[in-house]
This record gives structure tokens, sequence and C-alpha cells, in this order.
């Protein structure tokens, strides 16, 4: 029978050895978990190409653990609604999608803009011309974007969007683009 001592001595390792296992299982954590763990100081910039307008724009929405004001301002004018002018607010959820996006298709080019916020008033005379153009669009929320990306197949941006699980995404193959928002988790088209 053990004396006093060893059954402490014993107790203390069997503690040792759990704590290292719990450490190991800790340590196994796959790369891709750990790719997408993203620190509160890590600078998201994004680039993007307004089709309608020309406009480009090349900005870091997001550094220092906070978002920038100024960049967040110079999006919402590039997005804006390009057949009154109107700028609203886009969500900055959206702009975080939109980088992990491109970080995850491994792509500097800039996101090719379709349509980006959209009016009351334009939506409601997209929606009446077209039953693909939702009455309550998010993109009247600045929640909504709607993009290609150049050099990356349409087919290949749906699945990678889909793969994020941020929201909606929409594949628009005949128009060839992908329309994205942070709704709740849906997809559609072919």
């Amino acid at each position: 029978m053990p004396n006093k001592h060893q059954r402490s001595h014993h107790q203390s390792r069997r503690s040792f050895l759990r704590q290292m296992g719990g450490l190991g299982a800790g340590l196994a954590i796959s790369s891709t978990a750990l790719g997408n763990i993203q620190t509160p100081l890590f600078d998201k910039t994004l680039r993007f190409q307004n089709l309608h307008t020309g406009e480009a724009l090349k900005t870091t929405f997001y550094t220092g653990g906070d978002y920038v004001t100024e960049s967040l301002d110079n999006i919402n004018y590039l997005l804006r609604d390009h057949r009154n002018n109107q700028i609203g607010n886009m969500d900055p959820q959206l702009l975080t999608l939109l980088h992990d996006l491109k970080n995850m298709l491994g792509t500097a080019d800039p996101f090719h803009v379709i349509s980006g916020y959209r009016s009351a008033e334009t939506n409601a005379m997209l929606s009446q011309r077209s039953n693909k153009v939702a009455k309550k669009s998010l993109h009247m929320q600045g929640k909504a974007i709607d993009i290609r990306l150049p050099g990356v197949d349409t087919k290949h941006l749906h699945q990678a969007a889909l793969a994020l699980q941020g929201g909606g995404v929409g594949l628009y193959t005949r128009s060839d683009f992908v329309h994205l928002d942070v709704g709740r988790v849906r997809q559609w088209g072919k």
C-alpha cells in the first residue's frame, strides 16, 4: 500500500498529465481554425471598382482595433446609389465579410461593384421591372452588395462566399455576378 507521500506524488503526476493532455488537445487545433482567428488589431483593406461610375477605391477600413470613419465615408460614397447619388451607410459587417472573402480567395484585385447601397426609390423601380429584386432588399439597409471579381469564375466566387456562412449568397450567372448580404444564411441561383 502506497504511503501518504507516494499518493500525493501520484496525484500530482496525474494532475500534471491531465493538464498536459489538455494542452496537447489545445495544440491540435487545425491550422485552418487558427487562420480564421483574427486579432482585434488586424488591419482590413478593401479595393473596389464601381462599374457604373468608373470610380475606384483602395482603403483600410479597420485598423488598430477600430473602424476608420473617413474610410467608411469613402466606401459609402463609392457604393452610393448611382442612379440618384443617394449615399447610404454600408454595414461594417458586410465589409468584413468582403475582406474575409478576399482573403479566402487569396486576391488583392478590386471587387467590381454592380450594386451597393440602393435607395428605396431605386429599389421600388427595380422590383417593378424584375421579380428577382426583393421589395425589402437588404441593399436599402447597406447590408448587401452585388459583385464580381476579375480572374475569378463567378461560380467559384459563389462557392467561396457560401463557405463563409456570413449571410445570403445568390448566384446570377446570366448577369455574371454574386449577391452577398449579411442577413440570415441562405443561398439561391445556379
